[in-house]
């Protein structure tokens, strides 16, 4: 039976046809109405190979655009061969992982059931409950006590316990936080976190982090939409308290996760980023080299992937040590904003936390290894001698008054607000700070989390979901034939594949340098199109030109194999077509 093409897509195709539109936004649009590249390029009269040649994109147009949105297109190309050929899809263009921590959700479960009947104790009303504020510790210890058998009530009594004993924390304010959080009947008071989720979030972040051995003088918290929030939320406020203004320099990481290459670029902070490189010779570290831009007093912010996305590489302790050093002697008001999700994926982690609290923002996300990506969970790390207060402290007293006009509806002394604060009241544009912060559920979640961490004395959870990741990493390089990268800075998460160095092992240097005169694009849409297979492209976070990411947390090891094999396919359809 042939589908029916809608209306729209037949009124495109004539715009298209008479150059009102152009072929590639045609593609796009058809697309939408689930017509495939073969199909709108027959609506418009193409034919063989320039039907072929007009269904790929155009390479330096494409180039310009996030890896997040080609892989869309990518995908598109992979269903199409696959409608055609009943092949599946073999997405490995997203970093969602596919294992997920199941004893918290089980104790969550358990946690609503007590939180709805807590709340229904002293209600004569059917389906109605009210929110209570007295003690409930023992209530709640009795509650685990009768529901023993579920499989969420040993780990409840264990991190209650826990927060007890090791955290010197009063039952009855804990279980009433966590119970009023699951309810989420009322809005997140304070609302940048809880105090309980504060003190036992702190305690994760000094193990995960910070590897038990923390910098002196307390980090404040403020809880997030996950790390993405916490970003968002870091730039705007930095932006409106004018510690970063338009034209300022900001020193990025590479090769890094594509959207924080892109939002210095953005009209709202009208940023110039200067790109420290690490070096693929060095095993992704940073050289001197390039550690001496950071000596420039004009490059106001230092931020990155730590461990990297796409490498899966951790700084190492020299790294982290030789560019510390250089920010304290040559720029020691500089910011350093440290996305930190990766780091408990790693056996050796090294922080500028710890040799520069002051300066630093972390920010640590629960989504990748708890596989919570969904639940949105984040968090910021602020120092209570944060460097950003030095520099809010001597701005002009114009540009004081300023802020003071800015935050004088949260406070009579506006200030006096501190940074971490101002994180907050920032995210919610000032007059609905009262209604800001991470939800309370969310909050739970995060605290419960943490406590199941704190608890695995011997990391069991980690080391499982560590091999996991071995497993598949070992299959990737067996299958490209390539040595297995090994470390204790590795994450193991993406990996990033050099596909000119790959080119000139497989086939010498003359097919290299043949190979490169093409567009990288080009490959990734040939292992698309003909192996149905998706993979991003390194430049987009930049990395090598000529590279492809693999993101290998959510696909089992036979698809490794698979992806593996399919990169040497097309490598070897190039040699073909090329010739050494």
């Amino acid at each position: 039976m042939t589908k029916t093409i809608h209306p729209f897509v037949h009124e495109a195709a004539e715009e298209a046809r008479k150059g009102g539109i152009s072929r590639r936004d045609f593609f796009r649009y058809a697309a939408c109405f689930g017509v495939s590249a073969l199909g709108a390029g027959r609506l418009i009269g193409l034919a063989g190979a320039e039907l072929a040649l007009a269904a790929d994109p155009d390479w330096p147009d494409l180039e310009k655009e996030s890896p997040f949105e080609i892989k869309n297109l990518l995908i598109r190309k992979a269903k199409d061969a696959c409608a055609e050929s009943g092949c599946q899809i073999i997405n490995a263009g997203r970093g969602n992982p596919d294992f997920l921590n199941t004893t918290v959700r089980k104790a969550l479960a358990l946690l609503t059931l007590f939180a709805a009947t807590a709340a229904e104790r002293h209600s004569s009303i059917r389906d109605v409950g009210f929110r209570r504020l007295d003690g409930m510790a023992k209530e709640f210890d009795a509650f685990l006590v009768e529901h023993k058998a579920h499989p969420g009530a040993a780990f409840l009594s264990e991190a209650l316990h826990y927060a007890e004993t090791q955290l010197g924390m009063k039952p009855d304010q804990v279980v009433f936080e966590l119970v009023d959080g699951m309810q989420g009947d009322f809005y997140p008071d304070p609302p940048r976190i809880f105090p309980v989720t504060e003190a036992i979030v702190n305690r994760y972040l000094d193990r995960v982090v910070f590897t038990n051995d923390p910098p002196k003088g307390r980090f404040n918290l403020f809880a997030t939409e996950g790390a993405t929030a916490a970003m968002i939320y870091i730039f705007n406020s930095l932006k409106e308290n004018m510690v970063l203004r338009e034209g300022d320099k900001v020193a990025i990481i590479t090769p890094i996760f594509s959207p924080y290459l892109e939002i210095p670029a953005l009209a709202d902070y009208g940023l110039k980023p200067i790109y420290i490189q690490g070096d693929e010779n060095m095993g992704w570290q940073v050289p001197d080299s390039e550690v001496a831009k950071l000596r420039d007093p004009q490059v106001k912010a230092l931020y990155m992937v730590n461990p990297t996305n796409p490498t899966s590489v951790s700084l190492s302790a020299d790294t982290v040590k030789r560019m510390a050093d250089t920010i304290r002697k040559n720029n020691p008001n500089m910011v350093i904003i440290s996305d930190t999700v990766y780091a408990s994926f790693v056996d050796s982690f090294h922080t500028f936390g710890k040799l520069l609290p002051e300066n630093i923002l972390g920010v640590y996300s629960y989504s990748k290894y708890f596989g919570v990506t969904g639940w949105r969970l984040g968090v910021v790390m602020v120092h209570e001698n944060c460097v950003v207060d030095r520099i809010i402290k001597k701005l002009s007293k114009s540009e004081q008054a300023r802020l003071d006009r800015r935050y004088r509806l949260v406070s009579t002394r506006p200030g006096d607000i501190p940074f971490h604060d101002r994180l907050e009241i920032d995210s919610r544009q000032v007059a609905l700070a009262h209604t800001g912060g991470l939800s309370g559920p969310q909050q739970a979640a995060m605290c419960l989390f943490s406590l199941f961490e704190l608890l695995d004395k011997s990391y069991v959870y980690k080391k499982s979901i560590m091999t996991v990741l071995k497993k598949r990493w070992a299959a990737l390089f067996k299958a490209l034939n390539l040595p297995e990268p090994d470390g204790a800075g590795l994450t193991r998460y993406y990996a990033l594949i050099d596909l000119k160095m790959l080119a000139e092992k497989m086939h010498g240097k003359g097919f290299a340098d043949k190979l490169v005169k093409r567009h990288a694009l080009e490959f990734l849409f040939r292992l698309a199109e003909q192996y149905h297979t998706v993979c991003l492209p390194g430049a987009g976070f930049a990395g090598p030109d000529w590279s492809l990411r693999v993101a290998l947390a959510n696909i089992r090891e036979p698809d490794c194999m698979d992806i593996g094999a399919n990169i040497l396919a097309v490598m070897d359809g190039y040699y073909k077509e090329l010739g050494g």
